[in-house]
């Protein structure tokens, strides 16, 4: 499921903002409303991504967020010969508040 950033802003209370780690220095968002994960798009529907793990902290600290963690996923359980995971090998780390808001016209988000 996605949410529009436009929309996001309608939203009284967004339990939990998740920081994606895909890949070295690349980072997508999604949000937990009521219980349910929604990807973050822009205004025509693209996946928001980023370079700078920063500079999604600093567009979601306007947002009535609870919390704000970064989650990584490691690859490597999917290793030749290696049993089935029975179950996720997902970290999530808590993320504290820096108030970066008035900096982030200087940290670029990837559309």
């Amino acid at each position: 499921m996605t949410i529009r950033i436009r929309d996001l802003k309608k939203v009284k209370t967004i339990e939990k903002v998740i920081i994606h780690s895909l890949d070295l220095c690349l980072y997508q968002a999604s949000v937990m409303i009521d219980g349910e994960e929604h990807y973050v798009t822009d205004d025509k529907g693209k996946l928001l991504r980023s370079y700078n793990v920063l500079s999604f902290q600093a567009m979601f600290e306007k947002f009535p967020a609870q919390s704000f963690v970064i989650k990584h996923q490691s690859a490597y359980d999917e290793m030749v010969g290696q049993p089935v995971r029975e179950c996720s090998n997902a970290i999530e780390v808590a993320y504290g508040n820096n108030q970066l808001a008035a900096e982030s016209s200087t940290l670029p988000v990837v559309h």
